[in-house]
Order: structure tokens, then sequence, then C-alpha cells
């Protein structure tokens, strides 16, 4: 990872070495908090975000379905996002907005542990893949998360632990990505059907 300036974090700028959290925060150990993943692109009017507005509102959408009180407004996340932008002198790159359950109290209860945010910006290229052109892929044999089990409309961090250990399984089966079946595909779900090589999205 190619390490940037600063990160914003609740209101103020640290420095990158200094953006750092107790490790009894309670998104740590609970995997409970939220994030975007959102792109912005160089071009001839300087530095494009891709559809800000929308990743915004469906952060604090997935805030308000993990009844995650955002301490911070649509705006000033917004605005927040812009600022660590133009701080960084970030051309063209990745933008990582995270709410989580800080420092508080332990247990599955977060009431009592404070919800704060997060913004960091870095340079990052073409994923999947590093610029050739296509991937290798293959249906995992772990299932998606289904949405009687887990809020699959909000973007949780823990979450992402299916698609790990589904892309974990790709790689040791000498594959680039994993494709996760729902539950209903399961008769193609056990098989390790491998695919073609698919063109990397940019």
């Amino acid at each position: 990872m190619q390490e940037t300036k600063k990160i914003w974090m609740d209101g103020k700028f640290v420095d990158w070495k200094d953006a750092n959290v107790h490790v009894l925060t309670h998104t740590l150990h609970y995997g409970l908090g939220v994030f975007e993943g959102i792109r912005c692109y160089s071009t001839d009017k300087g530095t494009a975000v891709f559809r800000l507005e929308e990743h915004v509102n469906r952060l604090f959408e997935s805030a308000h379905i993990m009844q995650m009180e955002v301490p911070f407004k649509h705006e000033e996340i917004f605005q927040a996002i812009v600022d660590t932008i133009k701080i960084n002198e970030l051309k063209s790159g990745y933008i990582r907005p995270l709410v989580y359950f800080g420092y508080g109290q332990m247990g599955i209860n977060p009431k009592n542990s404070p919800v704060k945010v997060s913004i960091a910006v870095w340079p990052w290229g073409k994923y999947p893949g590093d610029g050739h052109d296509g991937i290798r892929t293959i249906i995992s044999s772990y299932t998606r998360l289904h949405s009687n089990i887990f809020m699959t409309k909000a973007k949780v961090c823990g979450g992402y632990v299916n698609s790990i250990i589904a892309k974990s399984e790709a790689l040791n089966n000498g594959y680039d990505e994993a494709i996760l079946l729902d539950r209903k595909s399961t008769r193609l779900n056990s098989s390790h059907i491998p695919l073609s090589r698919m063109p990397s999205s940019a």
C-alpha cells in the first residue's frame, strides 16, 4: 500500500503513521463497523470522485441498518472526503470512509462504545488484477451470506470474512478471484468449477 500524508479521524487530520486505535476497540473484536470503497480519477478538470453523494448516502444507510448513530452529518462526511483528497494531493486512487465502534466496553453489546469515523485515501491501481487483460476465476465452495442470517444490504466489516476465505481458497487453488453463489445454487457451489479468463475492471 502506498501511504499518503494525512488521515481524517473524527474531525481532525492526523499523520498516516499516527492513525491508530486502541487494541480493545469494539469493532476490532466483533466486526461491527460499516464502510465504503470509493474511487477517484484524474481528469482535465482535476480529481473527480465517482458518485460521492451516493456512496456517502449508502454509508449512512449501512450505519442505520446496523443501529450505529454517525456523529457527523452527511454534508460533513461529504466535505471531509473532499478535504482528505485535497490535503493528500491525490489525483487518482481509492477512498475508504469507515464508521466503527471504538474503545469503551467489551461484550457483544456495543451501546456503551463510542461511534468513530475515519477517512483514508491512497493511490490504488486496477482491482482486481495488476494491469493484465483478464483474471482466472473459480466457483467457490463457500456460499454467499444469506439475508436471513446477516444484514446483507449493509456494507459491514464482518461480512467480508466470507469473501476473504473465498478469495484465499481461490488463490490456494491457482486462481485470481472467487465467485460466490447463493444457497439456491448449491448444486454448482460445491463443484469447484473453473471459469475462463474474465476481463479485469478498471
